[in-house]
């Protein structure tokens, strides 16, 4: 089994930045892919970013304006948000791909989903 935790969300103001980090644990030798969604209340979960775990490799939603990045030493993903705007108001959730072949963009492709953490942009 593969355990993930998000940490880094917050309260900043348009315009401000914030660093999410997503932790991996247990079974982390299985995880393929980290993706980073977002939900905002009432909204479907969107796809945000994806990184694969061994090559770096990205794919980015259109017109993104945030980072993935890992650091495979350490099991750990971060999305690194600048510019940040009100619509970008979110629980922001990481998530593992286990290979499936799935759409990359797609919820359903990822096995595994931390707890989510919250990020709010005042304007």
């Amino acid at each position: 089994q593969v355990q993930l935790v998000e940490s880094g969300g917050g309260l900043v103001q348009a315009g401000g930045s914030l660093r999410l980090s997503c932790a991996a644990s247990g079974r982390s030798s299985s995880i393929y892919a980290i993706g980073w969604f977002r939900q905002a209340p009432g909204k479907d979960r969107d796809f945000v970013a994806r990184i694969h775990w061994g090559t770096g490799s990205t794919i980015y939603s259109d017109s993104m304006r945030f980072t993935i990045s890992r650091d495979s030493a350490k099991n750990m993903v971060y999305l690194q948000m600048n510019s940040l705007k009100p619509e970008d108001t979110a629980v922001y959730y990481c998530a593992g791909d286990r290979g499936s072949g799935g759409l990359l963009r797609l919820p359903a492709t990822y096995a595994y989903w931390g707890q989510g953490t919250q990020v709010t942009v005042s304007s």
